[in-house]
């Protein structure tokens, strides 16, 4: 079966063929930790740990790269403002480094709390500064770059004739068209983009490194570009990120890599579609109103219910995010986990190996090997699962190899779903409130407790508690 997959560069499905057979290397985008991340940047991962895993399914060999900025990303993409590591460090009165590691933590936590894979290499920006600035060597050898006093050695990007391949030659004519004033007006062009940044002496910087062109920090984009080469060669199979990394961090990077090396950056790109919040549009950090992970136990549900709720819609359409949708999403997988402890239940004996002749085996694998289309292979699920024609010994062993892929915690009983994060608590202080007689208190947190979704039943053994729905 031929693994496809849609290639941002030439706009069109096209069958993976890895550099080498059998094996893939896949570059994926990570966070910049000044922040927490929140659940629109983790539809992406989710995304992304839905085609590595479709890859593993495939049987290759992976090796998977991911950065961590902790440096270099200024809170502009088109190199104006402050780095975002100093803005979260003032913001919270730690130090970036500081900064960097909690939110690092945090973010790691929330990402598997979803069930998402962990990459084989992880690389923060601060420990491959000397790459990077290797790199910027090789580029200033070729004639690729240009230095402006007080600012940074700046990529002219008029001198790659292909810049901007990957947006197309329409909207990079617009930028340079459409330049009436330019953010630096000893930029040559409104499209070059800053390698190395020079620290001024006016600021309080905690990140930065001598070089050969003085004290400073890497660009942003530059760190993708020295990452990859270093792990996973001058091209790499894959590189996967948000839709937003398009038009200047992921075009960035290929004009860098392709300068320095000579050779194609990635041979297939990759980009998850935005996660909406109704009129509000695109959710953004930086307007300071966003959602967590934390934000779903608080309300009754399960991680999971959110990275099924993601599944739902396949990875280039835009997902609409509303509380009534994780609802949903939350009874759906209770329903699909039901079914599949039901089928377990009915399995007898040891389980097979899974039937992979079977038609359902088949329409899961090709739901896959079309551009990962996880909506139509949870379609394959539920009605295999629900399929009695099926022996449920065989119904569970294909349960079972596409939990592998789903990763949805299908045979996770409703006992072992998570407390919401502040009930714990609360149901204490009710049985506090019942010792003491005081029934109207009793009652009020009973009311309280329904309302994050628990239900509370008191028994000759004590109070227990059940995660409701609605």
């Amino acid at each position: 079966m031929q693994f496809r997959i849609y290639n941002t560069m030439t706009r069109q499905k096209e069958v993976f063929k890895p550099i080498k057979e059998g094996e893939a290397g896949v570059y994926t985008c990570g966070p910049t930790v000044y922040h927490y991340a929140h659940i629109g940047n983790l539809r992406t991962y989710v995304s992304q740990d839905a085609f590595v895993r479709a890859l593993k399914f495939f049987g290759y060999k992976l090796k998977r790269v991911m950065n961590i900025t902790d440096v270099g990303h200024l809170v502009s993409d088109a190199d104006t403002g402050e780095d975002k590591m100093e803005v979260g460090a003032r913001r919270e009165g730690k130090s970036a480094w500081d900064v960097a590691k909690f939110y690092t933590e945090a973010f790691f936590k929330d990402y598997k709390s979803l069930n998402c894979l962990m990459p084989d290499v992880l690389c923060p920006a601060t420990d491959y500064v000397q790459e990077m600035i290797d790199m910027v060597l090789v580029l200033e050898a070729k004639g690729y770059t240009y230095n402006i006093p007080g600012d940074g050695v700046y990529f002219d990007t008029a001198k790659l004739p292909d810049y901007g391949k990957l947006v197309g030659k329409s909207h990079i004519e617009g930028i340079r068209e459409g330049a009436r004033i330019e953010a630096n007006a000893q930029k040559r062009g409104p499209t070059d983009f800053a390698v190395w940044k020079f620290s001024t002496p006016e600021e309080q910087r905690q990140m930065e490194w001598e070089s050969p062109w003085g004290k400073g920090f890497p660009g942003w984009h530059m760190e993708c570009s020295a990452m990859a080469v270093k792990h996973l060669g001058e091209t790499i199979d894959i590189h996967w990120g948000g839709e937003d990394h398009v038009a200047i961090h992921h075009t960035n990077e290929i004009a860098q890599s392709e300068a320095a090396t000579g050779k194609p950056f990635a041979n297939y790109w990759m980009h998850a579609r935005f996660l909406v919040m109704g009129d509000l549009g695109k959710m953004s950090k930086s307007a300071g109103d966003f959602l967590t992970t934390s934000s779903l136990p608080e309300r009754g549900y399960d991680p999971l219910a959110y990275r099924y709720c993601c599944m739902l819609t396949h990875y280039r359409k835009q997902l609409e995010f509303t509380w009534e949708g994780v609802e949903a999403a939350a009874r759906g997988l209770d329903g699909l986990r039901a079914l599949a402890l039901k089928v377990k239940a009915e399995a007898a004996g040891p389980v097979p190996a899974v039937d992979k002749e079977a038609k359902y085996y088949k329409d899961f694998a090709e739901a896959l090997a079309d551009d990962v289309n996880m909506p139509a292979a949870l379609a394959v699920l539920w009605e295999t699962l629900k399929d009695a024609s099926i022996p449920a010994s065989q119904r569970l062993a294909f349960a079972l190899a596409a939990e592998e892929v789903t990763a949805l915690d299908l045979f996770k009983a409703e006992a072992e779903q998570p407390l919401p994060a502040d009930a714990a608590a609360l149901i204490s202080e009710r049985e506090a409130a019942r010792k003491a007689k005081d029934f109207k208190r009793s009652d009020e947190l009973r009311k309280a407790l329904s309302d994050k979704g628990v239900l509370i039943e008191d028994t000759p053994k004590g109070t227990k508690w059940k995660l409701v729905r609605g």
